[in-house]
């Protein structure tokens, strides 16, 4: 539920403020954190969060979820408006309060394609100020796309474009789609047959001579635009300091620690997975999101594709001894904000965004979502956070 409000003060919670856990009350107005202490001011609504944590919002850098809402079932498309509706919903249910979502514009027809990139960039103009969560576009760029490109090219120039990631899947898609019945799962999301998806693979892998300008020229627009720019999938540090030197400064799911310690010692975000740490492993057999943390080789953990992952993944780090809770949940809020460039939000501030979340973790229960706060609203309450309002 959302509640209109001016001032909002949150009382008797544990609140993470540099780097500890302290005991203070919070009182949030015009959509800013506007103190840090004291009695709550005359006529605010106060929220009794005794007992519970109150934590900086959850960054999303990295989800596709949403990609559910648009396509539940292969092939079963949805209005692109429903599909963000709903995602907000989900995103305030789960404390992350910006999420950057990983829109793949690609050659593939279908969920990957022009036609639904237009459709999501116009469903997000046309539900501004109506989604409470702050929704961003996390352009991921196919290094194949370039029939795409001036879609591309004019939503980064007007602003609509938020990041963007350079991915590389055409060569693995050709390669999987030899095989009938993987290729009818791509095929399925592209509204194709089978072997058209394998047609068009090798299409354009013979245009690969294309790619490498086509990629500086992308480069050029987001560094002219001052977007954050990111590359996926890297196999090697030499790979890393290629896109490095395009203005890529963050690596987003390394396929090894050692180009993620690269990545971190030239002072790039590393971005892997939180369905991989609460899971305790990665789904596909690739390198364990944990081991990375513990090493030193990542400091952004991102939804993926799952975002109930992204609080449970904090928790975990934290009781598995992997950091303290602190540090763990920088990875999911101070972190990704410093990637993204966002200095507004990712930690408690006064004069920040007032974007919290209210985290019941007792002990011997999984860690909940008592009530979410964006912008300075009371956009998400569980029944029992509601009986608290006074």
């Amino acid at each position: 539920m959302t509640i209109p409000q001016r001032e909002v003060s949150v009382a008797g919670a544990r609140l993470l403020l540099d780097g500890a856990l302290v005991e203070a009350e919070v009182t949030v107005a015009d959509g800013r954190i506007a103190r840090i202490g004291g009695a709550a001011p005359n006529g605010a609504t106060v929220l009794d969060a005794h007992g519970w944590l109150l934590l900086p919002g959850l960054i999303d850098i990295h989800g596709d979820a949403f990609e559910r809402q648009l396509q539940p079932r292969p092939g079963v498309d949805f209005p692109a408006d429903i599909a963000l509706i709903d995602t907000d919903r989900q995103l305030l249910a789960n404390g992350i309060t910006t999420a950057f979502h990983g829109v793949t514009l690609s050659w593939e027809p279908g969920l990957r394609g022009v036609e639904t990139f237009r459709a999501l960039l116009d469903a997000r103009a046309r539900l501004d100020g109506a989604l409470a969560a702050d929704n961003r576009i996390h352009l991921r760029l196919e290094t194949y796309a370039m029939d795409a490109w001036p879609d591309a090219e004019a939503a980064i120039a007007s602003g609509r474009i938020d990041l963007l990631a350079f991915n590389d899947h055409t060569a693995e898609i050709a390669r999987r789609s030899e095989d009938p019945a993987r290729a009818a799962k791509y095929a399925e999301r592209a509204h194709v047959k089978g072997p058209e998806i394998l047609r068009l693979a090798r299409e354009m892998l013979a245009r690969e001579g294309e790619v490498a300008t086509f990629v500086e020229r992308a480069a050029a627009a987001a560094r002219e635009a001052g977007l954050p720019m990111a590359s996926h999938d890297d196999a090697s540090p030499a790979v890393r300091a290629r896109w490095r030197a395009l203005g890529c400064g963050i690596c987003e799911f390394p396929m090894n620690a050692e180009t993620g310690l690269a990545a971190r010692a030239a002072g790039e975000g590393v971005i892997m997975g939180c369905p991989n740490v609460v899971r305790g492993g990665s789904h596909m057999g690739w390198h364990s999101a944990e081991a990375m943390v513990r090493a030193g080789a990542c400091d952004i953990l991102a939804s993926d594709y799952y975002y109930p992952a992204m609080l449970r993944a904090a928790f975990a780090l934290a009781a598995r001894g992997a950091l303290a809770l602190p540090d763990a949940w920088a990875l999911v809020s101070a972190n990704p904000a410093r990637a993204a460039k966002l200095d507004d939000r990712g930690r408690i501030a006064e004069g920040l965004r007032a974007d919290l979340v209210l985290v019941d973790a007792e002990q011997g229960r999984p860690p909940r979502v008592m009530a979410t706060i964006a912008a300075g609203r009371l956009a998400y309450l569980t029944p029992e956070a509601a009986a608290r309002l006074g």
